[in-house]
């Protein structure tokens, strides 16, 4: 696999030589106008679904093809959704609906067994967040035999309630799902400020104090670890071995953003609280160092990566996240608008100045603190920019809905009881003996950034 990725990505150097040096012109963006942002949307969204095979005759629904992770497929998915909820725009919905729901699985909680044998926490969670999303802004429904997209998301919560382990570190969940895969030594945040960001969510949106519960218990968790430090920065992990006491101390946008998008629900679903709101002003601060100085203080930059150009395919999406929860956060925590947007707004004219280059003259790049295009293609490049060019619509629309006040998704508060299957997840047919290369899978991954313990982020340029 990494010899197919190394491939790839020479092939993608070329691309660079023969169209990124056009003189294309960047994509206009009035933030004055509503239909300038939109049609700027528009360009990025349909240069990203143009990675995006699965409504073709023949080709696997909800996946994204080599060398993207499934997850990043439901994270596309969720950008979909708010691309029709902040636009207006309906091209899509069918394909993101089909898509969203040919992942679920056969007990509807996001374990299909194409994924199930190397699927992480973090994964999951990112497909509970599209279907969150779709009950929170009103996305249309499902057809009725379908499972409603907030018992999807309810499902792959209490899924994940019962991996919480409190046998090690005190609590917390693991990166990796079964312990046949790497990584299932290793507590990272993404996975557990995604549960405590999935079940602020959850309370909000079903008053259901159980959900709160399992948010104040995951927060403190994250606060309570090394993970997460007194100035409000999120470092990526830590490993059991060593009682999670020592922190991989790499910062991720999308980290301290999940954190912000629980914080801000928590905020607004218990009616303004105090503690809230210093946690989220906390967490606002916490982003930071992603808007560096040196490039004017209000660019957003992936810093453990971008500078040194060493970005895998995962990791430009993860601007797109920040952009978004920070976004959502103005609509659940009013106050924080011109802060946020302070930021925000110049990013996007950054983002919209890069989308000039590539095949289409108007394909997005990565850095957007530079004027030329730098020829950084990808899924993860298109969809950073569509999320913080969308998001200044953000004031126009109706926040989030909830079961009380607008909502129209039906809940299960049972989805997902039925506990994981590792003999399932490491063989759908229970036929087949497990193989050294099927328990390596996808944590090639993982096990890369296990070693970023020793070897830094030097790791990053070899995905």
């Amino acid at each position: 696999m990494l010899f197919t990725r190394r491939k790839l990505q020479l092939l993608g150097a070329l691309t660079v030589l023969l169209l990124g040096g056009q003189q294309a012109q960047a994509i206009q963006l009035d933030l004055n106008n509503d239909k300038s942002i939109k049609s700027a949307a528009r360009t990025c969204a349909d240069n990203m679904m143009t990675y995006y095979k699965g409504n073709l005759s023949g080709m696997p629904q909800g996946l994204l093809p080599d060398p993207y992770y499934w997850w990043e497929a439901g994270a596309m998915f969720g950008q979909m959704i708010e691309y029709w909820y902040l636009t207006g725009d309906e091209t899509y919905n069918d394909v993101v609906t089909q898509g969203m729901l040919a992942q679920v699985g056969p007990d509807n909680d996001y374990m299909p067994p194409n994924q199930t044998k190397t699927e992480g926490n973090d994964d999951q969670v990112f497909w509970a967040y599209a279907a969150m999303s779709a009950a929170e802004l009103k996305y249309p429904d499902p057809p009725a035999k379908s499972p409603s997209w907030l018992a999807l998301a309810q499902a792959v919560f209490n899924l994940q309630v019962s991996r919480w382990d409190t046998e090690h570190c005190g609590g917390g969940l693991r990166w990796q799902i079964f312990s046949f895969n790497k990584g299932y030594d290793y507590k990272n945040s993404i996975s557990n400020a995604g549960f405590f960001q999935l079940s602020a969510r959850l309370a909000r949106y079903t008053g259901n104090q159980t959900y709160a519960d399992w948010a104040d218990k995951s927060y403190a968790w994250m606060v309570a670890s090394p993970l997460f430090t007194d100035k409000y920065e999120v470092f990526d992990g830590a490993q059991i071995e060593n009682n999670c006491t020592i922190a991989v101390r790499l910062q991720w946008t999308y980290n301290v953003g999940a954190m912000l998008m629980g914080a801000a629900n928590m905020y607004n679903y218990t009616n303004g609280n105090s503690t809230w709101k210093t946690r989220v002003d906390g967490l606002l601060k916490g982003t930071d160092p992603f808007f560096p100085t040196q490039y004017g203080g209000k660019i957003m930059v992936e810093i453990a990566c971008e500078p040194q150009v060493t970005c895998n395919y995962d990791q430009p999406s993860f601007k797109a996240y920040l952009s978004r929860w920070m976004a959502a956060t103005t609509q659940l925590v009013p106050y924080t608008y011109d802060t946020v947007f302070n930021k925000l707004s110049a990013s996007a004219q950054g983002a919209a100045g890069q989308c000039s280059g590539g095949p289409n003259g108007n394909n997005c790049g990565r850095f957007w603190y530079q004027k030329q295009f730098d020829g950084k293609l990808g899924v993860g490049e298109e969809m950073s920019a569509l999320s913080i060019i969308q998001n200044q619509l953000i004031s126009k629309v109706d926040p989030p809905v909830t079961a009380k006040q607008g909502g129209t998704s039906k809940g299960d508060p049972s989805a997902g009881s039925q506990g994981d299957n590792p003999v399932a997840a490491a063989d759908p047919n229970a036929n087949k003996k497990i193989t050294t290369g099927d328990k390596a899978g996808a944590g090639i991954l993982t096990a890369l950034v296990l070693a970023s313990l020793v070897g830094g982020t030097a790791w990053i340029s070899f995905l």
